[in-house]
C-alpha cells in the first residue's frame, strides 16, 4: 500500500503542490499569512513576531526556500 504523505511531511503550503506553492510564495500578502499560519501551527512565537514585523525579509527568505527545498526552513 502507498503512504498517504501528511501536511508536515509535504513541501510548501500545507502540502500544496511545487507550483502552487510558488504561486502563493511571490503573493507577499499569502505569503505573509500562510507563514504566520504555519508558523503558529508548530508553535513558534518567535518566528510569528519576526514574521510580521520584518514581513518583506521574511517574504524573500520563504520565496527562495520554496523555490529551492520546497519548504519554509527559516523559523519555522
Amino acid at each position: 500500500m502507498a503512504k498517504k504523505k501528511s501536511s508536515k511531511s509535504g513541501g510548501g503550503y500545507f502540502g500544496l503542490g511545487y507550483i502552487i506553492s510558488i504561486i502563493l510564495a511571490i503573493i507577499p500578502i499569502t505569503n505573509l499569512i500562510l507563514g504566520i499560519i504555519i508558523r503558529a501551527q508548530r508553535r513558534n512565537i518567535l518566528g510569528i513576531v519576526l514574521n510580521v514585523i520584518l514581513a518583506p525579509l521574511f517574504w524573500i527568505i520563504d520565496l527562495i526556500s520554496i523555490i529551492v527545498k520546497n519548504k519554509l526552513l527559516v523559523l519555522v
